[in-house]
């Protein structure tokens, strides 16, 4: 047990004092502060849209549409009377950005509901909702007036329903949204897949870097390889705790600081929009459970790939399979948020390569049946014990071997005699 603490210790101080970690662990509050304030920076940039409204009907709805345009914080529109030449005009005038863009309407527009919408940029997903909602009243009030129905009154009888959604968690209704719960299922996902794969890929690396330095021979001289594999993934794990507990204690401060950030920058109704749920503790326990538990697995499979590996080319290609698994839970986060009690989301679950990333985003998207986190860490925990005792076999022995990468028959001859 001295010599694992060793390795770990040695694992741990030499990463720890590496500038690499020091860069990303303090990039972690940057990426942080910036979702957390970018949205509401970006909601008020670029302004509102010069658009011209080419007015080709005959009943004045160009002018009504760009008037209705006009009153909106998206756009500063303008009425043009169509005619010959009025279109190459306008695209020019948009080619040398002096416009953003221009609607083209005749009278079959309140017949069919089709319009044409040119611009420079399509892509402003909230400017062209905004333009479509002001079309769509727009016409609406002049088809009801054509056929004799006031549109006031209709205005008037209609009324804006807001939903408020609660999730119920256990048997108490919690004050989290559907939209909070959607962001922490998703952060929570993205964030255990870049890590697995980083510190997985981090041990990898440093096995073959250790193996191609010819320094595996010295540590194996006082060191069984099980020894030394089970340091390595130990020591890595401490450090990405550590890295974890400094970038929470920075969510944290940031979280807490918000509304006084939100407020210098002249954002304080974007506060509103703007709000995560408290974490419980117990997802921030089966966060960690799922992340040690996910690192150990992987991690054990990757320091595998390193020991039969002589290249780094070598070992990106062994390494595809491993992380595919990974991906697989990843790619399924949207099927399990729509669905958190499905066949598929359950069956995901007890499977120990997807485990750690679909349990949390079963257990943040909906209620988890504590027997079914219970079976899922079991089987994980089976699974970690199974790759492990592979894993380590295939490290005894092609921690020493260099030249061309074993088959996958010899690899499998390696875990079999041991």
């Amino acid at each position: 047990m001295r010599k694992v603490w060793a390795v770990i210790r040695r694992e741990f101080v030499e990463r720890v004092r590496t500038r690499g970690f020091w860069i990303a662990t303090l990039l972690g509050p940057v990426f942080f502060a910036a979702v957390i304030l970018l949205p509401a920076l970006l909601t008020r940039a670029g302004g509102p849209k010069r658009i011209a409204v080419v007015d080709g009907t005959s009943t004045g709805l160009g002018l009504q549409v760009a008037q209705a345009l006009d009153a909106t914080r998206a756009f500063d529109a303008v009425r043009t009377p169509g005619g010959s030449g009025v279109i190459d005009s306008l695209t020019a005038e948009v080619g040398a950005k002096r416009l953003d863009g221009f609607l083209l309407l005749d009278d079959a527009v309140t017949e069919t509901g089709a319009a044409e919408y040119r611009a420079s940029n399509v892509s402003a997903l909230e400017a062209l909702s905004e333009l479509r909602a002001v079309l769509r009243q727009t016409v609406t009030a002049a088809r009801l007036e054509r056929e004799g129905v006031n549109p006031a009154v209709v205005a008037r009888a209609q009324i804006r329903i807001d939903l408020d959604t609660k999730k119920i968690s256990g048997t108490r209704t919690t004050g989290e949204t559907a939209g909070q719960s959607f962001a922490l299922a998703y952060f929570m996902a993205m964030l255990l897949y870049m890590a697995i794969v980083l510190y997985g890929v981090s041990v990898m690396n440093s096995v073959l870097e250790e193996k191609t330095n010819r320094v595996i021979e010295v540590l194996v001289s006082s060191l069984r390889p099980i020894q030394l594999m089970v340091g390595k993934l130990a020591g890595v794990g401490a450090v990405s705790l550590c890295q974890f507990l400094i970038w929470g204690l920075s969510v944290k401060l940031l979280m807490s600081e918000r509304g006084a950030l939100m407020q210098r920058l002249g954002e304080g109704e974007a506060l509103s929009l703007f709000q995560l749920p408290a974490v419980p503790t117990s997802t921030v326990v089966l966060f960690l459970l799922y992340f040690l538990g996910g690192f150990a697995l992987y991690s054990a499979m990757y320091a595998a790939v390193g020991a039969m590996s002589s290249t780094t080319q070598e070992a990106q290609q062994a390494a595809q399979p491993i992380t595919i698994m990974l991906v697989v839970g990843l790619i399924s986060m949207f099927g399990m948020l729509n669905d958190p009690g499905s066949t598929y989301a359950v069956v995901l679950s007890l499977i120990p390569f997807t485990a750690p990333i679909a349990v949390p985003v079963r257990w943040a998207a909906g209620t988890l049946p504590p027997a079914e986190v219970a079976a899922s860490l079991a089987l994980l925990a089976l699974g970690i014990a199974g790759i492990v005792w592979a894993a380590a076999r295939i490290y005894r022995v092609g921690i020493l071997m260099t030249g061309k990468r074993p088959s996958l028959r010899e690899v499998v001859r390696w875990v079999s005699v041991g």
